[in-house]
């Protein structure tokens, strides 16, 4: 794969914020991966029309067509994925809970944007509970994607200071607009690894080893 772009897909649940960071950090020729595809388990998410008007095909296979069915639902996305060559498949704001079958598939390949700097406050309303919590440092990380929750292996985190009078407004805010830097020095990294080439000079931030050896990692489609 040297001197290829590495054939990357977006998951999305809803408005698209990061996959719009990693979208443009894409149009770089020079960038190691190139956004193939943006998927949304829902046929509505405002994302999708993001994506389109960007130029990237993008798709809904929703999950409420499935009838609870998740093998059925991640079989669908699954094939979608390799309908489309994708090598890097990249979670952004995807607000589900993906099963053994997806994880599996993708294993060493799949990357996620979360919230807070794990493994502090994996899962859900992560601000809120760095509040509570009374948390001087919050912040975001991009990590691999495994079978337990939040606890891939790390590839790149940012901290924002707690400020005296944050809500979880404007703790969310600052958070996110780490999201936005880190996520496309990650994945520029990580493609990089992948592609077998060196990894960016400006990437500082990013765990350039997990990307670039991946033990176990599933063969590419």
């Amino acid at each position: 794969m040297a001197g290829t772009r590495a054939r990357t897909a977006i998951l999305i649940s809803g408005r698209g914020s990061n996959m719009a960071a990693l979208i443009a950090a894409a149009r770089d020729p020079d960038y190691p991966a190139e956004i193939v595809l943006v998927l949304s388990n829902r046929s509505d998410a405002a994302g999708l029309a993001l994506a389109w008007d960007a130029g990237v095909p993008a798709m809904g296979i929703d999950h409420r067509q499935f009838l609870g069915d998740r093998a059925a639902h991640e079989a669908a996305i699954d094939a979608a994925l390799r309908q489309e060559a994708v090598e890097i498949v990249c979670l952004a704001g995807y607000m589900r809970l993906l099963t053994p079958l997806l994880v599996d598939a993708w294993q060493g390949r799949m990357l996620n944007v979360h919230p807070s700097l794990l493994p502090a406050f994996p899962g859900l309303d992560t601000h809120a509970r760095a509040l509570a919590a009374g948390v001087k440092l919050h912040g975001c990380t991009v990590h691999l994607v495994t079978q337990t929750m939040d606890a891939g292996p790390i590839l790149a985190q940012a901290a924002v200071p707690v400020l005296p009078g944050d809500t979880v407004e404007l703790l969310a805010d600052r958070v996110l607009v780490q999201e936005h830097r880190i996520y496309p020095l990650a994945l520029r990294c990580f493609a990089a690894g992948v592609a077998g080439e060196s990894p960016p000079a400006d990437a500082a931030l990013v765990n350039c080893g997990e990307a670039k050896a991946l033990p176990g990692a599933a063969s590419l489609p």
